[in-house]
């Protein structure tokens, strides 16, 4: 399966890539690498953050709180 093939737990519509790493549903389900599905809220925000991993430096996918 490809990193754009997620399927919704939910309500079975495939899911939408918006970074690397990270898919959103219209239903209000999403999905991230290292935290699996979840169901947004509205004060939820997504945003890339540069880190760097050895000597390179990469933008990773982060969820802040208002």
């Amino acid at each position: 399966m490809g990193s754009n093939s997620k399927i919704c737990p939910n309500c079975g519509k495939k899911m939408k890539q918006q970074f690397i790493g990270l898919q959103h549903c219209k239903c209000g389900t999403s999905w991230k690498k290292d935290m699996g599905f979840f169901e947004r809220t509205p004060d939820m925000v997504f945003a890339l953050e540069r880190k760097q991993i050895g000597k390179n430096v990469k933008n990773v996918p982060i969820i802040k709180y208002n």
